[in-house]
């Protein structure tokens, strides 16, 4: 049975990229998530360095290793060769290339870095979001609204996919995240 405490909000972290940035796409992205019923105790606009990405996209060998075994998988699904076009079919050299060029990605331009707080948070912004890649994400998600890419056209291409925003993936995701954006003083309780 699962136990749920009733006197306990959920937080979770959200990113805008650059590419929602550029596009003018903060309010639209920040009005989804409040209309649900998600307040904001914390919110900025920042040009993120490679060290602080660095701690957030973690190249822990176990994580870079699924990140090349899913490039694999795309280029399989979409019969291209990946080591015709990147070098290599090892999974940790290309979770490596993901890891970099996301890293490069999400550096190129200023993100807004929202903490929500809400009835199961981490879900209700997973599902406002849509999948991690645009081509798979539904109308009337974010990815699915305001972006058509895929790791199909980004990895070839050598940069990370377009995806305007980055939500936490789990609870202790969450967690990590929100002391890894924003300090105590950054967060207000109304």
């Amino acid at each position: 049975m699962l136990a749920i405490n009733l006197g306990f909000m959920e937080r979770t972290v959200v990113l805008i990229k650059p590419d929602g940035v550029k596009r003018n796409l903060v309010g639209e992205v920040v009005s989804r998530f409040e209309k649900v019923g998600l307040k904001i105790v914390a919110m900025k606009m920042m040009w993120a360095k490679g060290d602080h990405l660095g701690k957030h996209y973690t190249d822990d060998k176990e994580y870079l290793i699924s990140l090349g075994k899913k490039t694999l998988k795309t280029y399989e699904d979409y019969g291209r060769d990946a080591g015709k076009d990147l070098g290599t079919k090892d999974p940790l050299e290309l979770g490596r290339m993901i890891r970099g060029w996301t890293i490069d990605y999400v550096g190129s331009g200023p993100i807004v870095a929202i903490l929500l707080e809400g009835r199961h948070a981490v879900d209700n912004v997973k599902s406002i979001a849509g999948p991690t890649m645009p081509v798979n994400a539904p109308a009337g998600t974010i990815r699915g609204d305001f972006s058509t890419d895929s790791a199909a056209y980004a990895n070839p291409e050598k940069r990370g996919v377009e995806n305007i925003v980055h939500v936490s993936g789990s609870n202790e995701e969450a967690a990590f995240e929100e002391k890894l954006w924003f300090h105590e003083s950054d967060i207000h309780s109304y």
